[in-house]
């Protein structure tokens, strides 16, 4: 396995690993390392400065432990498209991750998770409401203790039913309605922070039978904050973890929760970990979710042609390069501002690990599965 560092000095670098497929293979167990003290490293607080070339191996656990919380979510999930429980979660909350194949996670699941998408004609989507992923907590001394705190884990699937395909091709930016205007040093008003269209909309709208996911994933974090609070309890961490869809609402997420105003002395540290995730949001976005104190790690397969849309990321040079790959001679290039105007101008958000597999011919399905991102991880060591 061969590794191509690149310059680490910005926080939006790429960290490129090249890797045989032949050897990619999941960890049977889930780590079992004594992480104490350094969570926050983990968790992002120096933005992963040199845990990412190489791949550290506790944090290449840590990727892979999460990775197995989100592949819970999709195992949880209702496929049978012509039963009356399709869309719904087929396990209860309490023996969810044990039946979805995690027997010993010191974690409980506190709250399932749904999502309304545009309704669709019943013969192509029998539901426009559906369980989207679920929120653990750590509830085990031991594993709290190896944790060096107390997590809470958010875990989304990806795309499943077609009116969720819809949503997520409405690839225009709209503007945050929760958004506050700011004003540059000349006293002129700041560009707004906008995100994806669909996204936003599958994040916050609300269903027949429940609130909108933004609204459950709000009320659900103030009662755990609120639980687990105080000063004789230990620190609190609150990872969110995606895969494709699920990576751009745990974006969203975190943006949601550290964007509130909480009354706890010391507010949980918040963290995406996001594997095939889309792009999100414009540069403004981008900026108001670094100030908010948020963190995200975008685990990205070179071969995976999700990860390069949609829209076009913009360069510091006022032009934008289609596919978001670095610049090259003869490639074309299209005006800031004309990319603005279409409401296609994006911007990668948070750190990247970008892993390449040295197939020849890749699969372009295969190269955005879940299972594909985990063995990548796991072939990643030392």
């Amino acid at each position: 396995m061969g590794r191509i560092p690149t310059a680490l000095g910005s926080r939006r670098s790429r960290i490129i690993v090249r890797i045989s497929f032949e050897q990619c293979s999941l960890a049977s167990k889930p780590s079992t390392l004594q992480i104490g003290r350094k969570w926050p490293e983990l968790q992002g607080a120096r933005d992963w400065e040199g845990l990412l070339s190489p791949l550290d191996g506790t944090l290449r656990g840590e990727l892979l432990r999460y990775g197995e919380f989100v592949r819970a979510a999709y195992a949880s999930f209702d496929f049978d498209g012509g039963a009356p429980s399709y869309g719904s979660c087929r396990f209860p909350s309490r023996s969810l991750l044990l039946r979805a194949g995690l027997p010993e996670t010191g974690y409980q699941v506190t709250r399932l998770l749904h999502a309304a998408s545009t309704p669709a004609p019943a013969w192509l989507s029998p539901c426009s409401s559906s369980y989207i992923g679920y929120i653990a907590v750590c509830d085990d001394e031991g594993e709290i203790e190896r944790l060096g705190r107390r997590d809470v884990v958010i875990a989304y699937r990806g795309i499943t039913t077609f009116s969720e395909w819809v949503d997520s091709f409405k690839s225009n930016l709209t503007r945050l309605p929760t958004a506050v205007a700011r004003w540059s040093n000349a006293g002129e008003e700041e560009e707004e922070p906008m995100v994806e269209r669909g996204f936003w909309s599958l994040f916050t709208a609300p269903g027949e039978a429940h609130s909108s996911l933004q609204q459950q994933v709000l009320d659900e974090v103030r009662r755990i904050i609120h639980e687990y609070g105080g000063e004789s309890m230990p620190p609190r961490s609150i990872t969110i973890a995606g895969h494709s869809l699920g990576a751009a609402l745990a974006v969203l997420s975190v943006y949601e929760i550290t964007c509130q105003q909480w009354s706890d002395d010391a507010p949980p540290m918040v963290t995406a970990v996001s594997f095939g995730g889309p792009r999100v949001g414009n540069a403004v976005f981008r900026r108001r979710l670094e100030e908010s104190g948020g963190k995200v790690l975008r685990v990205v397969n070179s071969n995976d042609i999700v990860t390069k849309v949609p829209g076009f990321p913009v360069n510091d040079d006022d032009c934008c390069i289609p596919g978001g790959e670095p610049a090259k001679r003869n490639v074309a290039r299209v005006p800031r501002w004309l990319v603005s105007k279409m409401g296609w101008g994006y911007s990668d958000v948070g750190r990247e690990l970008r892993l390449s597999s040295q197939d020849s011919a890749p699969n372009v399905v295969a190269a955005h599965d879940l299972d594909c991102y985990l063995k990548l991880v796991a072939a990643c060591t030392d």
